[in-house]
């Protein structure tokens, strides 16, 4: 079935569905991971996205129910060079088209992935339309350049739980029976839930703590009457200047307990310590992004997702220290505040997908709170 894939300036590609009719309009950027699929179709931080893979076969090993990272598919589309359609794993339960289908996901494949890589490389990450049921360039490109994008957008509400709960108890993993710790957990964490990926709460829990996970809307009150040991900022979709209420609540909060976050909450940290954010030109999505910790001097490959970066030249460097950069651009990786026990990464230190170099910073987290 005929697709168009049609970008705000008018570049076109012509591919065909894999999935069926379907059309979805968002912003087109691309990972660069070799594998991972499953994991970045169920990150919520791609939520309003259409997700390009530059490695060009994808499908290979299937869909699984232990490698979920949320409960559904987030990214509006799907876009590859050549989908595998014969599976071959002895995890995989599914091919990954049904699972693109069961969340109505369009996925296209059979063009040059590499050419519009090049492209949004060169000019930047933009809107645009993936289409089998429009076909006319003129329209598709129109309605592109007519989306509202990204910037100034609160994306955290559409994923966002809607009640507290506790991981374990509330909601099991997907794909496995909750079994009660032997021993009774050391910690309480309350994350908010801006998006959260599973794998941050199961490293958590590997720790010996009990993560309580909170909607973006939870007050700091009502956080502290939880009686934390510490609170956890997760990652999370889309401009973290568009998400209402949750850097004036997080401001509020600190210096009361430790602060740990992750992408979207080490963004609204930079905001909540009164500094600002941009947008990256084509942002980091992948496994493979050199970051270096200014503080040990070790350099980590790590797992990114993200489209918008701190800018530091807006915080006050006696109040907030640079901790990690990026070896491709120097832009901000993490941040720690010198006065409060409060620090952040701009990456993804629970990978799933990606290298397990940086989940030192979960241990870290744990000894800040333990001598706080």
């Amino acid at each position: 079935m005929k697709a168009l894939i049609a970008l705000e300036d008018g570049t076109i590609f012509e591919g065909r569905s894999f999935t069926g009719p379907g059309e979805a309009v968002g912003e087109i950027v691309f990972n660069t991971s070799m594998s991972g699929y499953q994991e970045v179709l169920t990150d919520p931080s791609y939520t309003g996205q259409i997700i390009t893979m530059t490695y060009p076969l994808i499908g290979n090993y299937g869909i699984n129910p232990e490698d979920m990272e949320s409960l559904a598919i987030h990214p509006k589309a799907f876009l590859v060079k050549e989908y595998q359609r014969q599976p071959s794993n002895f995890r995989s339960t599914r091919p990954l088209v049904d699972f693109l289908r069961e969340f109505k996901v369009l996925g296209v494949e059979g063009f040059d992935t590499r050419a519009l890589v090049r492209h949004i490389r060169s000019a930047g990450a933009m809107k645009g339309v993936v289409s089998t049921e429009d076909l006319d360039p003129d329209s598709l490109v129109e309605r592109a350049s007519q989306w509202h994008g990204l910037v100034g957008q609160d994306m955290v509400k559409l994923v966002s739980c809607s009640e507290p709960y506790t991981w374990g108890h509330d909601k099991p993993q997907p794909g496995t029976a909750f079994i009660p710790p032997v021993a009774p957990p050391e910690l309480k964490i309350v994350a908010f839930d801006f998006g959260i990926k599973f794998n941050q709460i199961r490293i958590f829990e590997t720790r010996g703590c009990r993560v309580q996970v909170v909607p973006a809307t939870t007050t700091a009150q009502a956080v502290l009457d939880m009686e934390p040991d510490g609170i956890f900022l997760s990652n999370g979709p889309g401009d973290p200047e568009g998400v209402e209420g949750v850097v004036d609540t997080v401001r509020e909060l600190l210096g009361q307990k430790p602060i740990f976050g992750i992408c979207l909450g080490h963004q609204i940290l930079g905001l909540a310590y009164g500094g600002s954010t941009y947008k990256l030109k084509f942002g980091h999505r992948g496994t493979n992004q050199p970051v270096k910790d200014l503080q040990t001097g070790r350099v980590e490959i790590t797992s990114q997702n993200h489209g918008f970066c701190v800018d530091m030249s807006t915080l006050d460097p006696d109040q907030v220290e640079l901790t990690h950069i990026n070896l491709n651009d120097d832009s901000c990786e993490g941040m720690r505040h010198r006065a409060y026990p409060a620090f952040s990464v701009q990456y993804h230190p629970e990978h799933a997908p990606g290298p397990h170099d940086s989940e030192y910073l979960f241990d870290r987290f744990i000894e800040l709170i333990k001598s706080s």
